[in-house]
């Protein structure tokens, strides 16, 4: 088996200013946070040969989602490039840095730019979330299947998801809640979280329902921020001024029909293919892992991501969340800036970015106990997961 995540690293990491409605444009947060990137990993904009982002193109640009295409942050940072992509048909937001890794591996480039950029609290406005939903009028693709039922955001389908892993497993939103408080804890110590007061199990049991029974609490927080990394071959690891991040395996796999709602288990959704990919690529196992990102756009895919990983049983993800295991001193230490929950919806890759600081060991005051070597880093939901294993030293 080939793998050629292991002929390259992560050599530099940067992230823009994160917030509630920072009125700045994509394209600003997206060069602020790849300079910083850059610097990090001891280059210069001259030395960047390869570019890529999720999901590319002007996907979504006016709701928020989607940041500028490469071609404007080329433009942007005068970089002259072998190879550039940007695309959403792929396994998740981890997509674009396993397309850098490809690239890296193969030799078309050696130090591949990898962004990712959202400005949806600034797109929505004093509107909230409905002001870049489509309407029945005009919806589209999956949304014309759910539109005229009024189902028009990723809330109303987990919603369903999150039933039925109650109907199956006895799953109580207590310990969702779990979950919520968990991550808020953690942001406590993230001066970049924008969610940092203190969250009670009374606070989420009254919070109001967004689709039941996934409450507001249970939804990842829209935010504006930019979040970059550099993906460097693995001969440059030496002499680097930042300890390398390696890749020791992705997962990357579809074993199931594309689909919210025709999956064979609503209740692992696309994640347990991905995972059993990931497993099948590494010498590592569960028990070598020491902490994990788990996608979190709702609470509910953090249990769903513990099941598929194989950190706790199928079912008992609830059970496994309320127990405590999550936290600092906990088994697994899980989403450990507050997660998108409380640190907002960076869509994926904050979590890398998290992940990254932690191998690292520049976490700050939220720097686990004990430095991770090994940390699982998950996305997506539904229809589309991707996952990977990064390691302080290589594999």
């Amino acid at each position: 088996m080939t793998h050629f995540e292991r002929e390259c690293f992560i050599s530099g990491i940067g992230q823009s200013a994160v917030g509630r409605r920072l009125g700045r444009s994509a394209l600003d947060l997206t060069t602020e946070s790849c300079l910083a990137a850059i610097a990090d990993a001891g280059l210069r904009p001259g030395d960047i040969d390869g570019i890529c982002t999720y999901p590319g193109g002007n996907a979504q640009a006016t709701a928020g989602y989607g940041g500028p295409p490469p071609a404007a942050v080329q433009d942007a940072l005068r970089l002259n490039l072998n190879w550039f992509a940007g695309s959403g048909e792929l396994p998740g937001q981890l997509g674009c840095l396993v397309s850098a890794a490809m690239a890296v591996s193969v030799g078309l480039c050696r130090h591949v730019l990898v962004y990712r950029t959202v400005t949806e609290s600034t797109m929505q406005g004093a509107h909230g979330r409905a002001a870049v939903l489509p309407t029945g009028g005009t919806a589209s693709g999956i949304y014309s299947w759910n539109a005229p039922f009024g189902a028009v955001s990723a809330a109303n389908w987990v919603a369903l998801l999150t039933s039925r892993h109650f109907h199956e497993f006895g799953t109580t939103r207590e310990q969702l809640g779990a979950v919520a408080m968990t991550q808020r804890r953690y942001a406590q110590a993230n001066p970049r979280a924008p969610l940092r007061q203190a969250l009670t199990q009374q606070d989420y049991l009254v919070a109001r329902m967004i689709s039941t029974p996934l409450c507001l609490f249970d939804c990842d927080l829209p935010v504006d921020g930019s979040t970059a990394f550099v993906i460097s071959h693995r001969s440059f690891a030496v002499d680097r001024p930042n300890p390398p991040v390696f890749i020791d395996a992705v997962g990357t796999a579809m074993r199931g029909r594309p689909s919210w709602d025709q999956y064979h288990d609503l209740t692992s959704m696309a994640a347990a293919g991905a995972a059993e990919h990931l497993w099948e690529r590494s010498s590592l196992s569960v028990a070598d892992v020491d902490a994990a990102q788990l996608y979190d756009g709702f609470s509910i895919l953090v249990l769903i991501w513990l099941e598929a990983m194989g950190f706790c049983g199928k079912g008992e993800g609830g059970s496994f969340a309320a127990s405590g295991e999550l936290g600092p001193n906990g088994q697994l230490p899980t989403n450990t800036a507050g997660g998108q929950l409380s640190a907002g919806r960076l869509h994926g890759l904050g979590h890398v970015f998290e992940a990254c600081v932690q191998i690292r060991g520049q976490a700050g005051h939220r720097q686990l106990p004990r430095r991770p070597e090994v940390i699982a880093v998950t996305n997506g939901g539904g229809p589309i997961a991707g996952c990977m294993l990064l390691t302080a030293m290589a594999s």
